[in-house]
């Protein structure tokens, strides 16, 4: 079988390559030197190990790996299109607070993929992960479920990433010609599935260009956030005429949310979300690690160092916005100028108050714009690579089309699937809003159960038998993973949780309904006809 085969070369090959080191690991480190042809890298050769052989073109550097990553957790997209739910679940003190919470217990999810990612750098990353940690017997069908989660998942993040995008432009249209209550116009829904068609279809198009150009654009992405942050985090709280004292941004708790929720657990752990859904995608190191020099060392660099450096950042630019926070109920009442969109309001009022025009927030929302639109990009980048990895294993529906590699070595049906797929799951928002926050909801849990599930197999079945790659937890990893599975399974179920009381139709949180039913329709197709024919990952090298 192609899974002991390939687990006895890689067992052999990094046993007999790397030094000895005490305990087997090295802690938290990188450490051990393949033994590599002139011409093929460690990762190349890792990859040649792993069964595969180079079809993308290998070009990205560590930086490249990182930025991407980097610019799909993007705080600037995930804080201001989500700070309305920590405003309204807890206020400043969620924000503040929770945000340093879903960081360290997400650095140890991180941690644990980094590891397993130096020992299979591959674009499959997760589904590849857990075939190989799951042993023979259950290789399949472990592959199988992370494989769709994952791959589901993102697509749903493209969705809620570009959609979140053409309702930004939205806002800047409407507050640059008037404002809610000035006469400014506000698009239908139509207007913004328009807006949020076109932006995918760019999308797809930057992507369809060779990896040297998207690593260009990655790394401008990168640099665009770091400094987007810096600015806002300093500007916002410098122009505007009224600040929150100290005081109230580290202790204000807000109950006040109108959705009948008293209870201050309850009420912080809901604000949690903007937090979890904002760190999130850092997959994507994983699915580039074909095309990244040294993939089994740099994979775990850019998983990790996006983790780091986005929530260093995402509290700066937390902390400055928040410092401009003084009326919570009037920043998320639909009746102000940007219909209770919290940040856009917070620029305009700054700006306004201070020089009489909100134009220079107009422009700062323009700042966050960008770096929406580079998330979404580096999304469907991300989300190309999966696909053609899972489809190049057979598990994808037509896959022979979906592997294809043009002569640019760029997977672009892959590209245009995967921005296809995004619109029509955004097509749902037509018909009801709710069905759309329901399909979104899976961006997070969906895609958090499809991190869990290989760290879950690394500290179970696998314990004994793994082998790490150059980067490694050492003795701690087994701690790790069972610190990055428990709280996988907390926030499952605490955003899972209602949002609003009493529960209607309207008000139900439907995130089980829509997880559990992707679950559903996943072994439905395994038990009638996947379990048939689908082995798990499968070798393209001829022998």
């Amino acid at each position: 079988m192609f899974y002991m085969c390939v687990t006895e070369k890689i067992s052999h090959s990094i046993r007999t390559s790397q030094q000895p080191l005490e305990g087997g690991a090295t802690m938290g480190g990188f450490s051990g030197d393949q033994s590599l042809t002139p011409s093929m890298d460690s990762g190349q050769a890792r990859l040649k190990e792993l069964g595969y052989k180079q079809e993308l073109k290998r070009d990205l550097s560590v930086f490249s790996n990182f930025a991407i990553s980097f610019s799909i957790i993007s705080v600037l997209t995930g804080i201001t299109t989500t700070y309305n739910t920590g405003l309204r679940f807890g206020g400043t003190v969620t924000l503040v607070y929770g945000w340093f919470v879903a960081g360290v217990f997400t650095m140890c999810v991180g941690l644990s993929m980094a590891e397993i990612c130096s020992s299979y750098p591959t674009s499959g990353g997760l589904y590849y992960w857990s075939a190989m940690l799951a042993g023979p017997r259950w290789a399949p069908l472990a592959s199988w479920l992370t494989g769709w989660f994952n791959i589901v998942g993102q697509w749903a993040v493209t969705a809620s990433v570009d959609f979140s995008l053409a309702q930004l432009i939205q806002v800047i249209v409407l507050l640059s010609t008037g404002g809610k209550n000035g006469g400014g116009y506000q698009g239908s829904d139509y207007v913004v599935i328009g807006i949020h068609g076109g932006i995918l279809f760019i999308h797809a198009l930057l992507n369809s260009l060779p990896i040297s150009v998207l690593s260009f654009i990655g790394q401008l992405a990168a640099l665009w956030n770091l400094l987007g942050v810096l600015v806002l985090m300093i500007l916002i709280p410098v122009v505007s005429t009224e600040r929150a004292t100290t005081k109230f941004v580290f202790t204000n708790f807000n109950t006040d949310n109108g959705l009948g929720i008293t209870s201050y657990a309850y009420i912080f752990v809901l604000g949690l979300l903007m937090s979890q859904y904002t760190i999130t995608g850092y997959d994507a190191s994983a699915h580039m690690t074909e095309e990244t020099i040294d993939a089994d060392k740099n994979g775990p660099r850019g998983i990790i160092s996006a983790i780091g450096i986005s929530i260093l950042f995402g509290w700066g630019y937390i902390l400055g916005i928040s410092y401009a926070v003084t009326d919570i109920p009037y920043l998320l009442s639909e009746t102000n100028n940007s219909g209770g969109y919290a940040i856009a309001e917070i620029f305009y009022l700054a700006f306004k108050s201070r020089f009489g025009s909100g134009t220079g927030g107009i422009v700062c929302l323009g700042i966050v714009a960008v770096a929406v639109f580079f998330c979404g990009m580096s999304s469907v980048t991300s989300n190309s690579r999966m696909a053609y990895a899972f489809s190049r294993d057979g598990a994808m529906p037509f896959s022979p089309l979906w592997h294809k590699v043009n002569s640019r070595e760029v997977p672009v049906n892959a590209v245009w699937l995967s921005a296809s797929i995004s619109f029509c799951m955004a097509l749902t928002s037509l018909g009801s809003i709710v069905a759309f926050q329901a399909m979104v909801s899976i961006a997070t849990i969906g895609l958090y159960i499809a991190y869990a599930i290989p760290i879950f197999l690394r500290v179970t079945l696998s314990r004994k038998t793994f082998v790490a790659g150059p980067f490694s937890l050492g003795r701690y990893g087994k701690v790790v993973g069972w610190v990055a599975v428990i709280w996988v399974a907390t926030i499952s179920v605490l955003f899972s949780l209602p949002v609003a009381y009493p529960i209607t139709a309207e008000t139900l949180n439907y995130t089980p309904v829509a997880v559990a039913g992707l679950l559903a329709i996943i072994l439905s197709y395994w038990l009638i006809s996947a379990r048939h024919w689908f082995t798990g990952p499968v070798s393209n090298i001829l022998s």
